[in-house]
C-alpha cells in the first residue's frame, strides 16, 4: 500500500490540507487542490516558494520526484491574481518548503488577517534588490583552528549572517548600527521565518473610534491610550554611508559662506545604491545639491516658500535622481589668514541640536521609507542629514546622521520641543486639554554602574542620533560633466543671478570643440532652462534630459536642432556684451560686433564689470 502524506496548501483565502500519497501524479493532485478550493482546472497556480518560483505543472510526474513531502506547505495563487494574494508576502517573505512549520488554525489566520491589512506599496530599487541577496559572510577556512578538509565546514569558517554582531564590531572602522535589511533577515530568522513579523510604527496620538467614554480632555482608556515611550538607541539604520559622487558639489555649495560669511541649506539629489563594505547596505550618493529659497545670518537660517519646488522634483525624477537629504553648514572661522573653522561640535557639546534633530524628523517623516512588512507600507526612512562643521583639526568636516524611528515618531505627533538655552536638550511636552502626550522615558547609569529610568524632561538627544559615515570617492564620478559652472539658483545675496546674461556668459566660455552634451550637463543650468520666466522648457525639454541621464551625445544633438534651442540661442545673442561673439563660435556661428556698452565679463576671474571699462575692477587684467 502506498504511503500516504500529507501536504498543506496556502492561499489568499487561507490554508487547507490535501491528502495524497508519494506516488500520486501531478495532475492528480492538483485535481484534488482545485476540488477543495472550487477553482476551475486552470484557475489557479501552486508553487512550491512563495515567491512564485517553482511552479507544479499538471504532468504524470510523481510527487516524490518533485520533491514534495509529507507536511510540506504549497502556495496557491488564483490565475487572476490582485494585490490580496500578492499580500501573503509581507508575512512570511522567504518560506520554503524545505523548512516545513506546522503553525495552529488560529496562528495562520492571524497570519493572513494581519498580511492582507497591509497595503502593497512598491518598495525603492535597492531595496528590492537588497530582499533578493542572499547577504551571508563567506570566510575562508583558517589554517590554525579549522580541523577538516578543504571542502569542510566548522564554526570557524562556516558563513556568518549579516547581522552577526562580533562581525560588525571587528570591521575597521567598528560598525555600531547593521544595516536595515540586515535586521530585517535577523527578524524573519529562526524556524518560523518571521512568520509573525510585523515592523509596527509608533503612534503617540489617542486612537479613534472608541465610544465607551467622552473623548479627550473629559476621558481617556486602556483601549484608546497610547503607550509610554522608552528611547532606546537604536541598532539598525535605513543608510550605511553618504557619499558625495566629486569635490566639486560640496566645494560650490560652501562657496556662498566662504564669500558671505552667513550660513547655507541645501537638498541633497542623488541615488541610493548598495554599500559593499557592510552586509546589505546601502549608499546614498549625492550628485548634486539644489539651494532653495532662504534667509541666513551667521547664526540663523529660515526656508522661505519655493515656488520651484515641484519642478526640481520633476527635473531630478527625469534625470534618474531623487531627493536624498539635505545639507546645512555650521562654520565658524578660526583664522581667515589661514583658512581654519573652529571645532565646536564635538562630544563634549553636542553632535546635532535639538532643533536640527526635529527639523532631520520632519524631513525624514516626508520621505518615508516603504516597506511591505509594515502594515502601514512604510517603516522609518533613508532620508540623510550632513553637516558641514569644523573637525578636530580645523578643517571643514562633512558629519552625517539621521533621526530613529522614535524621535520620528515624536516629531510628527508634536511631542517633541527643543530647549531655548541648552542646543543638546530636547524637551517632551506635557499633556494638555489640547492634546494627550505619553509619558517618554530614557535610561542611563549613575556611578554604581545601575540602570536607572528618568523622564524626558529634558532629554539628551544623542538618543536620538544616529550617525553615518560620510565620504568622498578615490576616482571621482561626475553625473554632470560640464566642465563650466552655471550660476547657482537662489544667490542674489552674492550677484550671482539666473537670467539669459549669465547663460550668453556660461555658454561663452564654450569653444567650437566642446561637445553640446557637456555644455547643457549641469543641474543647474538644466532647472534655469525649466523655470525661466522668460521661456520656461518645461514641456519641451525631455529629450534633453533624457540625454543628459544617459550621456547620450546625439539624443541632445537631436534637441540642439530643436526650435526652443534655436530661440535660446537668439535670445542670448541679444543681450550683448563681449560674450557675443565666443557665444557665436561655440554655437557655430559667425562672431558678432562687440558692444563696449554692455556688462562684460572678465575672460581671467569672470568678475562682471560695468560698461565702458577697458580693465578687470577685480583683478586688474586687461579686457581682451
Amino acid at each position: 500500500m502506498a504511503e500516504s502524506i500529507i501536504v498543506r496548501i496556502q492561499s489568499p483565502d487561507g490554508m487547507k490540507k490535501i491528502s495524497s500519497t508519494k506516488h500520486e501524479t501531478a495532475a492528480a493532485f492538483l485535481k484534488k487542490v482545485a476540488k477543495e478550493f472550487g477553482f476551475s482546472s486552470n484557475g489557479f497556480s501552486v508553487y512550491l516558494n512563495r515567491n512564485k518560483t517553482g511552479e507544479i505543472l499538471s504532468q504524470n510526474k510523481a510527487l516524490s520526484l518533485l520533491k514534495i513531502k509529507h507536511g510540506d506547505m504549497l502556495f496557491l495563487y488564483p490565475s487572476s491574481a490582485g494585490p490580496s494574494s500578492e499580500n501573503m508576502d509581507t508575512a512570511q517573505p522567504h518560506t520554503s518548503s524545505s523548512f516545513p512549520s506546522f503553525p495552529s488554525s488560529s496562528s495562520s489566520s492571524s497570519s493572513l488577517s494581519r498580511s492582507h491589512s497591509a497595503p502593497q506599496i512598491p518598495e525603492d530599487d535597492i531595496d528590492q534588490y537588497l530582499s533578493k541577496q542572499e547577504g551571508k559572510i563567506y570566510r575562508n577556512r583558517d589554517p590554525q583552528l579549522c580541523r577538516h578538509g578543504a571542502m569542510g565546514k566548522c564554526v570557524h569558517c562556516v558563513p556568518l549572517e549579516p547581522f552577526d554582531e562580533d562581525y560588525l564590531n571587528h570591521l575597521d572602522p567598528p560598525v555600531k548600527h547593521m544595516s536595515f535589511h540586515a535586521y530585517i533577515r535577523k527578524l524573519t530568522g529562526g524556524a518560523d521565518k518571521g512568520k509573525f513579523v510585523a515592523l509596527e510604527n509608533i503612534s503617540c496620538k489617542i486612537k479613534s473610534g472608541c465610544e465607551g467614554h467622552p473623548p479627550w480632555p473629559e476621558g481617556i482608556c486602556t483601549k484608546c491610550q497610547p503607550s509610554a515611550i522608552t528611547l532606546n538607541r537604536q541598532k539598525y539604520r535605513h543608510v550605511d554611508n553618504i557619499m558625495f559622487e566629486n569635490h566639486t558639489i560640496a566645494d560650490r555649495f560652501l562657496d556662498f559662506w566662504r564669500k558671505t560669511g552667513n550660513q547655507r541649506m541645501g537638498y541633497l539629489y542623488g541615488r541610493y545604491t548598495e554599500h559593499k563594505d557592510i552586509p546589505l547596505g546601502i549608499r546614498a550618493e549625492v550628485a548634486a545639491i539644489y539651494e532653495p529659497p532662504q534667509i541666513a545670518t551667521q547664526n540663523s537660517l529660515e526656508l522661505i516658500e519655493d515656488p520651484k519646488a515641484d519642478a526640481v522634483e520633476e527635473i531630478a525624477a527625469k534625470l534618474g535622481l531623487r531627493k536624498v537629504g539635505w545639507i546645512f553648514t555650521d562654520l565658524l572661522s578660526e583664522d581667515t589668514r589661514i583658512g581654519t573653522v573652529r571645532y565646536t561640535r564635538n562630544k563634549d557639546s553636542y553632535f546635532l541640536s535639538a532643533e536640527e534633530c526635529i527639523t532631520a524628523g520632519h524631513f525624514q517623516n516626508q520621505q518615508a521609507n516603504m516597506c511591505r512588512l509594515s502594515p502601514d507600507g512604510h517603516f522609518g526612512s533613508k532620508f540623510v542629514t550632513v553637516v558641514a562643521t569644523g573637525g578636530p583639526d580645523n578643517q571643514v568636516h562633512f558629519e552625517g546622521y539621521q533621526v530613529s524611528n522614535q524621535c520620528m515618531a515624536l516629531v510628527r505627533d508634536e511631542c517633541l520641543l527643543p530647549c531655548r538655552d541648552a542646543p543638546e536638550l530636547g524637551y517632551a511636552k506635557e499633556s494638555s486639554t489640547e492634546q494627550y502626550v505619553p509619558d517618554v522615558f530614557y535610561k542611563d547609569k549613575d556611578k554604581f554602574g545601575n540602570d536607572i529610568t528618568h523622564l524626558a524632561r529634558p532629554l539628551p538627544v544623542e538618543y536620538l542620533i544616529i550617525d553615518i559615515t560620510t565620504t568622498f570617492p578615490k576616482d571621482p564620478v561626475f553625473t554632470f560633466s560640464s566642465t563650466f559652472r552655471f550660476p547657482i539658483e537662489n544667490r542674489d545675496a552674492l550677484g550671482e543671478t539666473q537670467d539669459f546674461h549669465s547663460l550668453a556668459t556660461y555658454l561663452s566660455q564654450c569653444t567650437s570643440s566642446t561637445s553640446f552634451l557637456d555644455i547643457v550637463s549641469d543641474f543647474h543650468l538644466l532647472l534655469f532652462l525649466v523655470t525661466n520666466e522668460v521661456m520656461p522648457l518645461q514641456d519641451s525639454i525631455g529629450l534633453l534630459l533624457d540625454a543628459v541621464k544617459t550621456s547620450n551625445e546625439e539624443l541632445a544633438q537631436t534637441w540642439k536642432k530643436s526650435e526652443q534651442w534655436a530661440t535660446i540661442e537668439q535670445l542670448c545673442s541679444t543681450v550683448g556684451g563681449q560674450s557675443s561673439g565666443s557665444l557665436d563660435y561655440a554655437m557655430g556661428g559667425p562672431p558678432l560686433p562687440q558692444s563696449s556698452s554692455a556688462v562684460w565679463s572678465c575672460l581671467h576671474c569672470t568678475f562682471m564689470n560695468q560698461p565702458g571699462t577697458e580693465h578687470c575692477e577685480m583683478c586688474s587684467l586687461p579686457r581682451s
